[in-house]
């Protein structure tokens, strides 16, 4: 049952990511199209973000979780190696939630 959606899935990726080369030539898109699909990108992954941090099994996480990836954007945004940008993430989840913020 679980099989299908993710073969579905799985062609539908394929389909997109060959479809860019093959039509890149054909479809001429105007720079106001080009720099709104620029912008909805951007939407689609915040939203995806959002949902990911505060959400889970259909209510509010807590706290600890949008502390965490809070921190791990500021350094991020300060451009810290990767590594310290997620090691400073976790160690604010779990500290907050350590101390019985959840």
């Amino acid at each position: 049952m679980t099989l299908l959606p993710i073969l579905v899935l799985a062609l539908g990726t394929f389909g997109f990511r060959i479809a860019g080369p093959l039509l890149s030539e054909r479809l001429q898109l105007s720079a106001r199209v080009q720099e709104l699909m620029s912008m909805a990108t951007i939407a689609m992954l915040a939203a995806l973000v959002a949902t990911a941090t505060l959400v889970a099994q259909g209510g509010f996480v807590g706290w600890s979780r949008p502390a965490g990836v809070f921190v791990g954007a500021l350094l991020a945004w300060r451009r810290l190696p990767f590594i310290a940008v997620v090691v400073a993430a976790a160690v604010t989840a779990a500290g907050l939630r350590l101390l019985g913020v959840r």
